[in-house]
């Protein structure tokens, strides 16, 4: 039995679509679904990558397109929009909370982080204990996406969801 096909019924799909590198986003949470379109009772999705080059992005359209002609039964197209380009502004106040509870620190300020122009490090929260003594140990973390951060009050290593 599929569903009606309404935008509130496919946003609501979409939540079940998981980031394959952060299974606890959503690609809503993550706000890589930049629209929904029903034409013809076709629905029509937009994607933008969270950076370009993005290896998750197959997956993730593949994903979309599995669970929405499953639960909608028509077709779907989904297509990939790069201007503008994605922004962690997009990430919603849920996946911001659920990167942290899932032990990756969510992104500490809007996009344009300016703090390397005056050489003031991130404040960035551990996601372990909650302090904010924490220190950058690498630029470069588990994937692109991300950067190695350590605690200085609990030594925990954790990522922190770089800004962009």
């Amino acid at each position: 039995m599929s569903m009606q096909i309404n935008k509130e019924n496919i946003w609501n799909s979409l939540e079940k679509v998981k980031d394959p590198e952060i299974p606890v986003l959503s690609v809503v949470d993550l706000g890589v679904v930049r629209a929904v379109d029903i034409i013809d009772d076709q629905v029509e999705i937009k994607i933008t990558p969270t950076y370009s080059g993005c290896p998750a992005m197959k997956e993730i359209e593949f994903d979309i397109l599995q669970t929405l002609q499953q639960d909608f039964n028509t077709t779907v197209h989904v297509h990939t929009v790069l201007s503008p380009a994605w922004t962690t502004d997009w990430l919603s106040e849920a996946g911001r909370k659920k990167l942290l509870d899932y032990g990756i620190s969510p992104p500490a300020d809007e996009s344009k982080d300016k703090s390397k122009l005056f050489q003031q490090p991130k404040n960035v929260i551990c996601p372990v204990c909650k302090s904010y003594n924490t220190e950058m140990k690498s630029q470069f973390g588990s994937t692109a996406c991300k950067s190695l951060y350590q605690c200085l009050d609990c030594k925990e290593p954790f990522d922190y969801f770089k800004c962009h």
